[in-house]
């Protein structure tokens, strides 16, 4: 994956799509879709708010990345069911694993992306609008995706789609794709490698270490 492409997954996981949050009709659903809900409401308020914040505080931000990462992170850890998404990501090697361990790597995972690519969303193109297409229910209902586009002028639609699912009565994304590329996947395919070596822990520690970085190759 190009690095380019992964600032803009990143971005979309931040729920940081769109500046303007605007709703544009969309053509009629499948039959297996249903009525835009709360999930995807939730994307598209959650997109408003970071990016005009984004937008008001960029010269803060610019001179501050420790304002920066402290706004983000907290909207992340608001948003992004981190545990859950670690686990899909350590896929084989995380059956059986302690909640500790899981934590330990969802964190060390989220720090070292944040580190390295960070900084990149002050620079991501703003000049979007997004397109709330519908909400499918899947994985036999346990959850939902919602599927979104980005408009940009001159460039063709990009097709961002959000798999989300409630903890506690609260919609949490787990995985986004964009263009089809899974979060999830894109990171269980570069860390099956270390953790084929090395326990969840050790690998989690090298994160920490900046020994192994999350690379958008």
């Amino acid at each position: 994956m190009k690095r380019t492409a992964l600032v803009l997954m990143l971005s979309a996981v931040f729920a940081a799509a769109a500046p303007v949050a605007t709703v544009v009709a969309a053509p009629a659903a499948p039959a297996t879709a249903k009525p835009v809900g709360g999930a995807g409401r939730l994307v598209l308020d959650n997109s408003t708010r970071i990016l005009n914040t984004l937008e008001t505080r960029r010269g803060e931000f610019q001179k501050n990345r420790a304002a920066l990462k402290q706004f983000v992170s907290g909207e992340f850890n608001q948003m992004f069911d981190r545990n859950y998404a670690a686990r899909l990501v350590l896929g084989a090697h995380g059956r059986g694993a302690s909640d500790a361990d899981v934590a330990k790597f969802a964190d060390a995972l989220s720090e070292n992306l944040m580190q390295r690519y960070g900084s990149s969303l002050l620079d991501f193109n703003t000049k979007l609008t997004v397109r709330l297409k519908s909400e499918t229910t899947v994985a036999n209902g346990r959850a939902t995706k919602v599927s979104t586009q980005m408009l940009r002028q001159g460039g063709e639609p990009i097709p961002v789609d959000y798999l989300m699912h409630q903890v506690n009565g609260q919609w949490k994304v787990f995985d986004v794709l964009v263009e089809g590329v899974s979060f999830v996947q894109t990171f269980r395919n570069q860390f099956d490698g270390p953790l084929s070596r090395g326990s969840i822990a050790q690998v989690a520690a090298d994160l920490r270490a900046g020994k192994i970085k999350a690379d958008a190759r």
